[in-house]
């Protein structure tokens, strides 16, 4: 039996996402920028799937630029925005995609940044946001909307509204919630927010920035016209008509995967609380009404074969992670439990659920880790 829950690092792609790019690498494959035909056509489904997915998140085509990757919005917009704000705001426990960009735009003195210091559930107070501002208005204020290891969500539509009475620009990182929750950019007060259509049943390598109209960005590439000038390169067609076919399902179907994946992860919580003593759960992913509905983040007490134990349900067939998929080749401990102050004997594993997994998995889960730890 092979169990997959590792959803945070990517998920299957739709049937329907796969037969929607097929088009494109067969018969309708000219270069977007070509003037001819099939070119044309390449062009017009470029522009379909950017009015689609404009539509789904409440903004405007022109607003909607297409990337390589939620890694690749997160920097096209940082660093481009970087020599037009005075400082910037954000936090240790963002992504590494915009993490390691900052501590870059700072070591370089390109721009000053201040780190919020969150709760010791990870939590980031508004009000310290708030206080900071004041200490720096007008600058970029860059938080992610849900954390990619423990789950926990930044209560978008409170922060926006600080950044808004301060002045300044908000970008984030929604890899891990766009086509999990509604999202309305321009209700948001957003200025960028970053996605990836792997993560919501799309192709891999493929993402998109939204850009608010009138931001001013530096381009960081050169070389090319596409994408308004700012993610030069010829357009992966094929992806992106597979991303925009991935979004539209991943909302259609939103209200019945939120409600089968959030029975998952309770019933989860539930068995490992019962069967494993000592098990605890890092940030608010353990509290079923806060935190991201799709990742459980579980911490296991010292055993002799922690380090092991990843591997262990590997063998098991059972497909888990300790955190981030960017920094799994990493060989070091998690910046965000190590911002925590997490115990480094007790073992993280980090569950993340889909629609096509099954209550039976959960079961078949929670009794493995009950025989390591019996």
């Amino acid at each position: 039996m092979s169990i997959y829950l590792d959803n945070a690092a990517t998920t299957a792609p739709y049937p329907e996402v796969i037969a929607a790019m097929q088009p494109y690498l067969s018969e309708i494959y000219g270069n977007p920028s070509s003037t001819h035909s099939i070119g044309r056509k390449a062009r017009t489904a470029i522009e379909q799937a950017r009015k689609t997915i404009a539509g789904l998140v409440g903004a405007s085509a022109s607003e909607i630029i297409f990337t390589a990757g939620g890694t690749e919005a997160a920097n096209i917009f940082l660093q481009g925005i970087a020599r037009h704000v005075p400082h910037i705001i954000s936090s240790p426990l963002e992504h590494p995609a915009v993490l390691a960009t900052l501590r870059y735009l700072e070591k370089a003195k390109i721009t000053p940044v201040t780190w919020l210091k969150p709760a010791g559930n990870g939590q980031l107070a508004p009000e310290h946001l708030r206080e900071t501002l004041a200490q720096h208005p007008n600058a970029l204020v860059a938080l992610m909307h849900g954390n990619n290891e423990i789950g926990n969500l930044l209560p978008l539509p409170e922060v926006a509204a600080i950044c808004q009475a301060y002045n300044a620009p908000f970008f984030t990182d929604a890899v891990q919630t766009t086509g999990r929750y509604t999202l309305n950019v321009n209700n948001s007060n957003l200025t960028g927010l970053a996605a990836s259509a792997h993560k919501f049943h799309g192709p891999k390598g493929v993402g998109f920035l939204y850009l608010k109209k009138g931001t001013k960005l530096t381009c960081i590439y050169h070389g090319g016209e596409q994408e308004r000038g700012l993610r030069m390169g010829t357009e992966n067609v094929a992806a992106i008509a597979g991303m925009a076919k991935a979004l539209e399902l991943s909302y259609a179907r939103l209200a019945a995967s939120r409600q089968h994946i959030e029975r998952l992860k309770s019933t989860l919580t539930n068995l490992l609380r019962e069967k494993v003593p000592g098990v605890q759960f890092n940030g608010t992913s353990g509290k079923q009404n806060e935190g991201l509905y799709t990742i459980l983040s579980a911490s296991f007490p010292p055993h002799p074969e922690n380090d092991m134990l990843i591997f262990k349900l590997d063998l098991a067939g059972i497909a888990v992670s300790a955190g981030s998929a960017c920094a799994s080749g990493a060989n070091k401990p998690s910046h965000v439990l190590q911002a925590l102050q997490h115990d480094e004997a007790r073992a993280t594993v980090r569950f993340s659920f889909a629609a096509s997994n099954t209550v039976a998995e959960m079961h078949v889960v929670a009794d493995k880790l009950a025989e390591i730890y019996g």
